[in-house]
Parts: C-alpha cells; sequence; structure tokens
C-alpha cells in the first residue's frame, strides 16, 4: 500500500424509520419499524484506486454512496477521508474543502441535470458555489476545456440536456463532477440507464480519466462486466452487509462465498467455453424481517444448524475477506474460474 487509504470506512451502518404514523401504530397496536440499509460494512480504497460494490437491488449499495459523500448521515460508524471524519468535517469549517474534493455522479442523466439550464449554467455551477473563478470569461473557457475532456466540445454548453442523448447526458454530469478538480468520485450506478454501446464510450473515459488526474473511485453497479473493467477491488453486499472482499482477478476467478459464486454463475457465458448459466436462485428476504443468523442462509445450499442461528464476521481468510461459516470450517472448497482482464471494453463485453 502507498501510504494510508484516502477513504476509510468503519463499522458503517444506516436505519431507516419505516413505521407507520403515529396514530395508526395506536389504533392498531403496531410497534415502530425500522430497515437497516447498512449494517456494519467497513472497508477503505487506496489513493488512485476503483472499488466496486455490487449485489442486487435493495442491498444497501446506494445507501453506502450516500453516506460517503455525507447526503446521509450514518446512524453507527463513521467514514475517514483522507484523516478527516466526514460527518464533522461537514459541519465544520472545512466543509467546502471538502465538498470539493469528493464529488457524485448519479444513476439517471436525465433527472440530475436540470432542464431549464444550458450545458454552461450546468458545468458552471460548482464553479460558482464553490468560488473557483469568478469571472465569466474563465469561467466559460473552464467549462469548455471540461466538457472537452469527456469527449464533448465547447459549442455543446449553449444548448440545453433535452437536445443530448443519455451518454452525452452522463458525460455532461461527469463534467459537471470534475469541475472543483475532485480526488474522490462516487458514482452510483453511472452507465445502468444507458445503452450497452453507449455504457462501453462512458466507461472507457471514466478509465481514462483516473489514469490522467489520478482519482479515487466506488463504484456501484449490479452489472459484472462492467465492474470486471472498472474496479481494482470488488465488494459483494447482500442485505446490507458485506459478505466478500477482494481484488478483483481474485474474486473473479476464485469466488469463495456461495452468493458471489450465484451472481457469477448467473452472467451469459459470451465466450462459449461450455459453462452452464444457472440463473440466481429465490429472492432477497423481506428487510424488515431478516433472516436470523447469516442473512443468506434460506438461499445457500451449504446452510447448515450454525448458519441459521450464528452471523458470521467478515474476516481474512487466504488473502480475501469473507464472512461465511463454509468456508471458515472449511466445509467448502471453491474451485477456480477462469477470467480474463480487460482494458478496452467493447459493447459485445457488456
Amino acid at each position: 500500500m502507498n501510504g494510508p487509504p484516502l477513504v476509510e470506512v468503519q463499522d458503517l451502518s444506516k436505519s431507516f424509520d419505516v413505521s407507520a404514523p403515529w396514530l395508526n401504530r395506536v389504533v392498531e397496536g403496531k410497534p415502530r419499524q425500522f430497515v437497516h440499509a447498512v449494517d456494519g460494512v467497513s472497508f477503505s480504497i487506496e489513493r488512485g484506486k476503483t472499488l466496486a460494490l455490487v449485489g442486487e437491488s435493495g442491498c444497501g449499495k446506494s445507501t453506502v454512496a450516500r453516506l460517503l459523500v455525507g447526503l446521509y448521515a450514518p446512524t453507527a460508524g463513521h467514514v475517514r477521508f483522507d484523516g478527516i471524519d466526514i460527518a464533522q468535517g461537514l459541519r465544520g469549517a472545512q466543509a467546502s474543502v471538502l465538498r470539493r474534493r469528493m464529488q457524485m455522479i448519479f444513476q439517471d442523466p436525465y433527472a440530475s441535470l436540470n432542464p431549464r439550464w444550458k450545458v454552461l449554467d450546468i458545468v458552471a455551477e460548482p464553479l460558482i458555489e464553490h468560488r473557483l473563478i469568478d469571472e465569466a470569461d474563465k469561467r466559460r473557457a473552464r467549462v469548455g476545456e471540461l466538457l472537452k475532456s469527456v469527449g464533448l466540445t465547447a459549442a455543446d454548453m449553449e444548448k440545453f440536456p433535452h437536445q443530448f442523448s443519455g451518454g452525452q447526458r452522463q458525460r455532461i454530469s461527469i463534467a459537471r463532477a470534475l469541475a472543483t478538480q475532485p480526488e474522490f468520485l462516487v458514482c452510483d450506478e453511472p452507465t445502468s440507464a444507458l445503452d450497452v454501446s453507449v455504457q462501453a464510450q462512458v466507461l472507457n473515459i471514466m478509465k481514462d480519466l483516473q489514469r490522467q488526474r489520478g482519482l479515487t473511485y466506488l463504484f456501484i453497479s449490479h452489472n459484472l462486466a462492467v465492474v470486471r473493467h472498472v474496479s481494482d477491488q470488488v465488494g459483494v453486499m447482500y442485505l446490507g452487509r458485506l459478505v466478500e472482499l477482494a481484488d478483483k482477478a481474485e474474486l473473479f476467478s476464485r469466488p469463495r462465498h456461495p452468493y458471489t459464486r450465484m451472481l457469477l454463475d448467473a452472467i451469459p457465458d459470451i465466450r462459449m467455453s461450455g459453462r452452464s448459466r444457472t440463473p440466481v436462485q429465490g429472492e432477497v428476504p423481506n428487510p424488515l424481517n431478516p433472516p436470523s443468523g447469516c442473512s443468506f442462509h434460506p438461499r445457500c445450499p451449504l446452510a447448515n444448524a450454525r448458519c441459521k442461528v450464528e452471523r458470521p464476521a467478515l474476516q481474512a481468510i487466504a488473502g480475501v475477506r469473507i464472512a461465511c461459516h463454509a468456508i471458515e470450517e472449511g466445509r467448502y472448497q471453491p474451485e477456480p474460474r477462469s477470467a480474463a482482464g480487460n482494458q478496452v471494453l467493447t459493447a459485445e463485453q457488456l
């Protein structure tokens, strides 16, 4: 590791109160209800690297993203950015500096851009908000540079969002995020709303920007082909908890956790190697009433009595952090899988 990590997350938790209104609870005799969207998640991200979080819908990935940039306050745990506690830092005198150093790219490029503003105003907004460039002519020049860096032209700043395709809108979102010259970008499924061919273009731009600027990414996705392309490390989440955290090559070539293997086995075999495709089995449990013990045990072919009553801790086993009693006890020896790395992503690989 080259120095301390830029981002450190320790025992991060977030609960949401989803109770019925007070009068309804009194009349019906119901208690308050809470959803534990994120439950004791810990990880770190080195400078210039990408950690991808994957999992089925509702597993807490996007909640983690919003906790890291301060859009949600954690119920418990800590997020540290370059040694600074985010929750405290965003309430203090250095809040503006912190917000400049970290930015977020949202999932839907159709909803995250103001349709009444020209692209010039959209991309220049962070420059004005953080008082980085006061003169209008210099702001225009800077916006032109930012648009060129994401594959658009300076002339595009005079257009409105509705004049662009989905992929072009997401490039505008990336340009806006880069305006403050951040060190850390949180990307919440930035390509999931785009066509497959456009996804590849946007992802390759993001990889190029990372190499040029030394950016650090947290990348949220449910698409494992995308994750294989962009990530250095991969964390697999299930019902608010991390169940496996490993280097990309290790996770794709030798996934340990049964849930990780289930996700990988569901990917279509585009190389036609003869591997059978197995659809993901079962459904994610109701987060209002999660299973006891290991939350994956109702869907796990390796579950035993211990799995039903004792929640496994995320621990280091053979260089991989994993939460699984079967692996810990040696009841399961996962077989290696073939995995190919990608440098330039094509539409066919998605």
